[in-house]
């Protein structure tokens, strides 16, 4: 049985709520909440994920190790986290203690640990992993990227947040965060597995009636810079660290964006017989691995790539990643990268929708990006029935991807 829409009315709010049944003993529900991602930190970065933690550590009555023994003593998972532009609650049990799951989760939303030892623990290990990451070099080029591509918008900003914004965030802060983000208005419901859809709604209804209705919050389109701007950081590194990326312009309904999709497997995302890794390993030497793709959200969309090289061959390896980018959008691909990005793609759609949590999160993404839930059968039809010229002449109005910017993690000398 495939993911069906459902509905569930909670205090005057239509909750849609994306169901699949399924004979396996398990039931795993989500509680998607939009646009509560690190989106919504502003001037507090790393809100949103010091939140999810916050609900990661039990109730304040029990505290985290009770709170913890307790779900294992049962075999549940309940595990909160924050993306981008959603904060997700998920919950995992076997059908026979699923009855427990909703108890405990009702328990948590309405006694979450907010309290100052919690608070205190969990920015220490935050500061101590940003610390960390001041010699992951991979983590800082990124971030850097992330800030030439989106200044001044939520996406320059990391979901951990910084050792500054960190320090600043108070209890308050999160209460008001979770008052304002666990509301009906904002949720969608995932869920599937061996339970009867009217069984969920009498399990579920009890608990979503002690979320508050809230406001429904709009989320801003961002645009990728095409300023083709360039930064250097230096560490004592012995190798060069270079992410690139540049706008590319759609949106998540586009009908179009089954060709962005080949495009991108062709250009740099199937590893092994893309562009880059020909062009800049194996023709070159230049890098043991090479990556270039295109990303495409609800909120913003564009191209994206990294490598790593020799410090003396960073320049180098820069204007040949200009280079494959140029030539690419100028000439396009051959009848021979079309006919194997066909066989991949269409070949490994199966493994795509093995597992229930699978199926269930592709549903999810679908119906979050306004498509119907049967998008990826009209998806792989299309991409079988691609001819070379309407790809390549897709690929030639997407001009913006030249517009690169890079950052680069070297060694001064």
């Amino acid at each position: 049985m495939s993911a069906t829409l459902e509905e569930l009315e909670i205090n005057g709010k239509k909750i849609t709520t994306i169901y699949e049944k399924n004979s396996l003993p398990v039931v795993n529900m989500q509680l998607v909440f939009q646009n509560g991602g690190y989106i919504a930190d502003k001037d507090k970065s790393g809100l949103s994920n010091l939140s999810a933690l916050i609900l990661n550590e039990g109730t304040k009555k029990l505290g985290a190790t009770k709170f913890a023994d307790m779900l294992e003593s049962k075999a549940i998972t309940i595990h909160t986290t924050s993306g981008f532009e959603t904060f997700v609650i998920e919950i995992s049990v076997l059908k026979s203690e699923s009855k427990y799951a909703f108890e405990y989760l009702k328990t948590l939303l309405k006694d979450p640990n907010l309290t100052k030892d919690t608070l205190s623990k969990l920015k220490n290990l935050i500061i101590s992993a940003l610390k960390r990451k001041e010699s992951d070099f991979d983590y800082i080029a990124k971030n850097e990227l992330q800030k030439l591509l989106f200044k001044d918008t939520p996406l320059q900003n990391q979901n951990l947040g910084t050792l500054e914004s960190i320090e600043h965030i108070k209890l308050a802060d999160i209460e008001k965060f979770l008052d304002e983000t666990l509301t009906l208005s904002n949720l969608i419901l995932v869920a599937g597995g061996d339970i009867e859809f009217e069984e969920f709604k009498t399990e579920i209804t009890p608990i979503l009636k002690t979320l508050n209705v809230g406001n429904q919050r709009t989320l801003d389109t961002i645009k990728a810079k095409d300023t083709k701007d360039y930064k250097e950081i230096y560490k004592k590194t012995e190798q060069a660290y270079i992410y690139f990326g540049s706008p590319f312009n759609t949106d998540s309904k586009n009908p179009e964006n089954y060709k962005a999709k080949v495009a991108s497997f062709i250009l740099g995302a199937s590893g092994f017989g893309s562009r880059f890794l020909e062009e800049i390993r194996v023709k070159r030497g230049l890098a043991y691995s090479a990556y270039g793709y295109i990303t495409i959200n609800k909120s913003h969309s564009y191209f994206t790539g990294y490598l790593q090289t020799k410090l003396d061959k960073a320049k180098e390896a820069q204007e040949l990643v200009k280079s494959i980018v140029s030539e690419f959008v100028e000439k396009g691909v051959t009848k021979e990268e079309l006919n194997s990005a066909k066989m991949f793609l269409l070949g490994s759609e199966p493994l795509r929708t093995e597992t229930l949590s699978q199926r269930l999160g592709r549903a999810f993404t679908l119906h979050y990006r306004g498509l119907p839930l049967n998008y990826n059968e009209i998806e792989l039809e299309s991409i079988n029935k691609l001819s070379l010229d309407e790809l390549n002449n897709f690929i030639k109005e997407h001009t913006e991807i030249n517009d690169l910017s890079f950052a680069i993690v070297t060694n001064k000398n």
